[in-house]
């Protein structure tokens, strides 16, 4: 059938079946994150609670003999757990998919030329979701959980740490990551639309930088500059790239006054 000729309900009978078979993919990516989980998720998901995880070894400003035990509270967290750390997993895993799904059900609704960077765009932006996640569990979440965890208010205190509160924050900050790593790719996006360009961006990166810090802020509970910094860098290296990807602004073309001065200028001859 025609895209042209397909009638509202006839979208949405494409879209019914986009979201089947994004539900299926899901499915299937839990199913083998569940029965994967109690391989991966000592080594992998509690790494970073182990003094012997690889980032603390490397970085001489952490402490060797660090250690940090979850505890579970509820009769029903480790069960929920298992499944709702499998559902992320799948998330994570399918991403790409997931992604080219919406992209086919979007597709028809453009031009040719519009549609024809899609290639560059897939690409470009599931390699950039994956490496926000890396270096959010390489990096950005140890760290946090490393201040947080070993900071005290007094000595009479001891941390104990919810099962539930470590795997929120993990959860989360893993996935936001991977989402804010798309920045360049939306500021590329933007600028093939015409909405911005190179000049635009170069222009208000001051006022890009507080937003950002802010953004950072709200993705980093921990209020100490340094995990701020550590957050707040990868963001900004993301703006800079942005501008790279930008398109350059177009000449603005002489006024029709200018073009007739410039008739009437006399040519000299020698």
């Amino acid at each position: 059938m025609d895209e042209k000729s397909m009638s509202f309900w006839d979208h949405l009978e494409v879209f019914r079946g986009s979201l089947v078979r994004i539900v299926v993919v899901l499915l299937v990516f839990m199913v083998i994150s569940f029965i994967a989980m109690p391989y991966i998720y000592t080594p992998v998901i509690l790494g970073p609670t182990h003094g012997d995880f690889f980032l603390y070894r490397l970085l001489p400003i952490f402490k060797p003999d660090f250690s940090c035990e979850l505890i579970n509270i509820n009769v029903a967290s480790q069960f929920m757990t298992h499944v709702t750390t499998s559902f992320w997993l799948a998330l994570v895993l399918s991403f790409p998919i997931l992604i080219w799904e919406l992209w086919k059900f979007v597709s028809p609704a453009l031009y040719k030329n519009e549609s024809r960077p899609v290639g560059f765009a897939f690409l470009f932006g599931t390699g950039m979701f994956y490496l926000g996640c890396l270096i959010s569990y390489c990096i950005i979440f140890p760290f946090m959980f490393r201040f947080l965890t070993e900071y005290e208010l007094s000595s009479e205190i001891t941390n104990q740490i919810n099962l539930n509160s470590y795997m929120h924050n993990f959860l989360m900050m893993i996935f936001v990551i991977g989402l804010v790593f798309e920045l360049p790719l939306l500021i590329w996006v933007l600028s093939k639309l015409g909405i911005i360009d190179r000049s635009f961006l170069r222009k208000y990166r001051r006022h890009a930088i507080v937003i950002l810090l802010v953004l950072a802020a709200i993705i980093t509970p921990s209020g100490d500059p340094f995990t701020l910094m550590v957050t707040f860098t990868p963001l900004y290296l993301l703006y800079e790239l942005g501008i790279v990807l930008a398109r350059k602004p177009e000449p603005e073309e002489p006024d029709e006054d200018e073009k007739e001065e410039s008739d009437k200028t006399p040519v000299k001859t020698e």
